[in-house]
């Protein structure tokens, strides 16, 4: 794959921006590795299960009506493996230590997983390739559900003269 040392690149300044990180890896939602970045650890393993993973939790945001699945957290006594959609035909991988700040994870794992997209898409577009996904389960599932709509409502501005008794005065 043509775009797969810019892929790398990304995966290593994601690396560098969230230090807890010890792995990264893209893969395509066949399982098939993309680009690596995960010392110690079996990459072609780790996409394999990352697609298998994959299907599962797609199958499980659809029949629950949650959407399109944007991303996938397990968490083990060691750390997690966050994994991401990187476009519409790979998925980010991330490795992480236990005490890593789940809330930079996600904002770093969401703007990588984009600029992999990207990278990733683009490159599938050039090719002529088209658009993959993971199979979908040939039953349709629940209708989706409307967005709920709330009506505003107006807010009577508050009093903030001297005479407006607090609820500390008596």
């Amino acid at each position: 794959m043509a775009a797969e040392p810019e892929i790398l690149e990304e995966l290593r300044r994601l690396r560098a921006r969230v230090p807890q990180l010890t792995g990264a890896l893209a893969a395509s939602v066949d399982g098939l590795v993309l680009a690596q970045d995960t010392p110690g650890v079996e990459p072609e393993g780790v996409a394999a299960l990352t697609a298998t993973a994959l299907g599962v939790a797609v199958r499980m945001a659809d029949a629950t009506g949650q959407g399109e699945l944007r991303e996938l957290l397990v968490r083990g006594v060691h750390g997690y493996v966050a994994v991401y959609a990187a476009g519409r035909t790979a998925v980010l991988t991330l490795l992480a230590q236990d005490r890593v700040n789940v809330g930079r994870l996600h904002l770093e794992g969401r703007r990588a997983g984009a600029r992999v997209g990207e990278l990733v898409d683009a490159e599938t577009a050039a090719r002529g390739l088209g658009r993959v996904t993971p199979a979908k389960d040939p039953k349709p599932g629940p209708p989706a559900r409307p967005p709920a709509h709330r009506a505003r409502t107006a807010r009577t501005p508050r009093a903030t003269g001297a005479s407006t008794p607090t609820t500390t005065e008596s």
